[in-house]
């Protein structure tokens, strides 16, 4: 398998340790240090091995004020290495007064759903009302983790890999779309097919599904359940599904279906199977395996009450009629049980751009199949900086069913 090297590059203004840092990590003088501003005239890089993540491309960029006509042309060369890092190091000096490098960087990274990590170097014993002016200077700072270290100090390079490890999420983890999958087993896709779904074609997540199955040498089996006629006790619709279970050669290993449908499956869905969701198996995959978080975001239920609100955040702009999901079956089920929680909705990309989250005790979120990765994490890292717990939609559709269908649709992914 052919492995990328992350890019990581080390941003921010003139003096503020930036070449120190780099010489941090690489342990040797691989950039020129000087208190001269402007020393570093152009962008240096190295390649490097660090233990836990693999290989990397290290970029030590130009500071972005130098005031010249040359410091425009690297201000130029410096913006152009951002949008080739997988992950920006923010190197902050506090006890400065002016922070508009740092707030370029911050917004030119959030623009193009960039890693960041905030790094203070403390040239001296810390002045706590200095981090605390930064941050009131720079309020997109809140969104991301931050340490403190001294740059030029080798004891501080072990706490900087562990921070940089622990926070960041490498381009080369390999992660499984349906990991209980099996060479030769069948896998029951139930696809309901209500009237938002568009003719000629599966939605993403259901063509992902049953290529997923198809490649791993097993096989999916498409049923399409009528949910009008299932829900409202037609014996036949109970009967087509039981012929259709009973006529597959092999008893099938597992369902995934439309998280709509869980009123249903839950009952339907023999004990010896596993069962889960579109919308969970997309959340996962997207997300990078970080279900566990929407997991337990759904705990905050325990505790809404009147006036608070939550965010049912979407990430696509499809037509939405009748029974939408999003719109209409969540929210409803919100003001039956939660009376006087407000419910509010955000379609498309520009979540990010919603500098009010604060305001949410928790955040719904669809299974994010018409966003990138990078996109779908920049929106956790966000909220879990925060503070703000968040789920999914085929994660709420199973809870509201009960703590029991909630734990089955888990197994699979345990």
């Amino acid at each position: 398998m052919l492995v990328e090297r992350d890019h990581i590059g080390i941003f921010g203004k003139m003096n503020s340790g930036k070449s120190t840092l780099m010489n941090l990590l690489t342990q040797q003088e691989t950039s020129i240090v000087d208190s001269t501003p402007g020393t570093t005239a152009d962008t240096k890089i190295t390649l490097q091995e660090i233990h836990g993540m693999g290989p990397v491309k290290l970029f030590d960029t130009a500071g972005l004020d130098e005031g010249t006509g040359l410091g425009e042309k690297k201000k130029k060369k410096v913006l152009s290495t951002l949008k080739e890092c997988d992950l920006v190091l923010l190197i902050i000096d506090p006890s400065t007064d002016e922070f508009e490098t740092e707030a370029l960087v911050l917004e030119e990274a959030r623009q193009l759903d960039k890693q960041l990590l905030v790094i203070y170097n403390l040239f001296q014993a810390v002045d706590e009302e200095k981090i605390a002016n930064v941050e009131r200077e720079l309020p997109y700072i809140q969104f991301h983790h931050k340490l403190r270290i001294t740059a030029n100090n080798p004891a501080f390079r072990q706490p900087l890999l562990e921070f940089i490890l622990g926070n960041f999420e490498s381009k080369n983890q390999q992660l499984e779309l349906l990991p209980f999958v099996e060479k030769d087993q069948f896998y029951i896709l139930n696809i309901p097919m209500d009237e938002e779904t568009p003719p000629g074609r599966y939605l993403r997540p259901q063509a992902m599904a049953e290529e997923y199955i198809t490649r791993h040498w097993a096989f999916p089996v498409s049923f399409r359940m009528d949910l009008g006629k299932a829900r409202s006790g037609d014996p036949s619709e109970r009967k087509r599904w039981d012929d259709f279970l009973a006529s597959l050669q092999r008893r099938p290993k597992a369902i995934v279906t439309d998280s709509q449908a869980m009123d249903i499956m839950k009952d339907w869905a023999p004990d010896d199977m596993l069962l889960t969701t579109f919308s969970i198996m997309m959340i996962n995959y997207v997300s990078r395996g970080k279900l566990n978080g929407f997991h337990e975001g759904i705990n905050a239920l325990e505790h809404i009450k009147a006036g608070d609100r939550i965010l049912i955040a979407e990430a696509c702009n499809h037509s939405r009629i009748k029974e939408d999901i999003g719109i209409v079956q969540i929210p409803r089920y919100i003001q039956q049980h939660f009376p006087g929680v407000e419910v509010e909705h955000n379609f498309g990309r520009e979540f990010q751009e919603n500098k009010e989250l604060e305001k949410y005790s928790l955040v719904i979120h669809c299974g994010g199949c018409m966003i990138s990765g990078q996109k779908m994490q920049a929106r956790i890292r966000d909220l879990e900086a925060i503070g703000i717990p968040f789920t999914n939609y085929g994660i709420f559709l199973s809870y509201i069913q009960g703590r029991k269908s909630l734990d089955r649709v888990m197994v699979p992914w345990r």
